[in-house]
């Protein structure tokens, strides 16, 4: 069980290091609507001291202090569908979640391809609820990464019981509503970002209810695993620039000796938090592939009666 909880070494402090052309200081933003988002009714977080605020950083909007799991819909258009699902899950370290980056923008390029997508928002981890206060522990010095040779130190494990209820009772939503949102339940996948991925990974690995068809940590953790034998097919994105990369392919060699389909994709340039991609960026093609991927294995076509 702990080999399980190592993957998890996703950066828990990761924020969005792309070299765009914006401006990286965090500046308030106010709490969007979020009409289509559902509750999804998994309780709060204990010693949570905030409400749940926005902000925006390298033009992203991004929220922390959430103690509500949401999940919201974005639903190809009628008669485009071919009732694939996939839950997105960004990331922000389980301290905020990068909702535009590698959230909405995500869910709906997914739309685009007729797939369903559902942008799973999952309890955080308190922050401190002054914006500056967060903006110093933000910037705040942390240690270099290792640079001598050998397999990195693990990250310490941390507690994700809430966000699995949050991905389990997303995945248990979907199922009971997949008429109506047009869905197969045997092709429902999950997609996260950096700490999403951890999540994605931390779900397959660790859930009881939930029956991935497939999944795609995306600049996630890269340690090894104990894989279990009904585990999904995987997509794993991550640039060799990555903080998080180092070098390691363990999730990757984990998958492939347990014979189950892996495809990985290590790109030359992209850095953390690179969403769909930034301006020249090999990494920038990704989205592409995962598509492909998709198709190729018949995720994005319909079970013969």
């Amino acid at each position: 069980m702990n080999i399980k909880k190592v993957v998890l070494s996703l950066g828990l402090f990761a924020f969005a290091a792309s070299a765009i052309a914006q401006d990286g200081t965090i500046y308030p933003l106010d709490n969007p609507s979020e009409p289509n988002a559902i509750l999804l009714n998994t309780g709060g977080v204990e010693d949570q001291p905030a409400p749940e605020t926005w902000f925006r950083q390298w033009g992203d909007p991004m929220a922390r202090n959430i103690s509500t799991a949401t999940l919201t819909p974005f639903l190809p258009e009628p008669g485009k569908a071919n009732g694939a699902a996939v839950i997105v899950a960004p990331g922000g370290g389980f301290r905020w979640l990068s909702m535009g980056n590698e959230g909405w923008e995500v869910a709906e390029a997914l739309a685009k391809q007729g797939i369903a997508a559902f942008v799973l928002k999952y309890r955080l981890f308190p922050t401190p609820e002054s914006l500056d206060d967060f903006s110093d522990w933000m910037n705040r010095p942390r240690p270099a990464a290792p640079t001598n040779s050998g397999e990195p130190a693990p990250r310490p494990a941390i507690d994700l019981t809430n966000q699995l209820e949050d991905a389990e009772a997303a995945y248990a939503m979907i199922i009971d509503r997949a008429e109506e949102w047009g869905v197969d339940p045997e092709r429902i996948g999950m997609i996260g970002f950096s700490a999403g991925a951890g999540l994605t990974m931390h779900s397959t690995l660790n859930s009881k209810s939930m029956k991935l068809a497939f999944i795609g940590p995306i600049y996630g953790g890269m340690g090894p695993v104990e894989v279990p034998k009904d585990a999904p097919p995987m997509f794993n994105v991550i640039a060799s620039d990555d903080f998080l990369f180092r070098g390691q392919f363990g999730v990757i060699d984990s998958w492939f000796k347990a014979g189950i389909p892996v495809e990985f994709h290590l790109y030359q340039n992209g850095g953390h938090g690179f969403g769909l991609g930034n301006p020249n960026r090999t990494s920038n093609r990704w989205f592409d592939a995962f598509v492909h991927w998709l198709d190729v294995n018949k995720f994005l076509i319909a079970k013969s009666e």
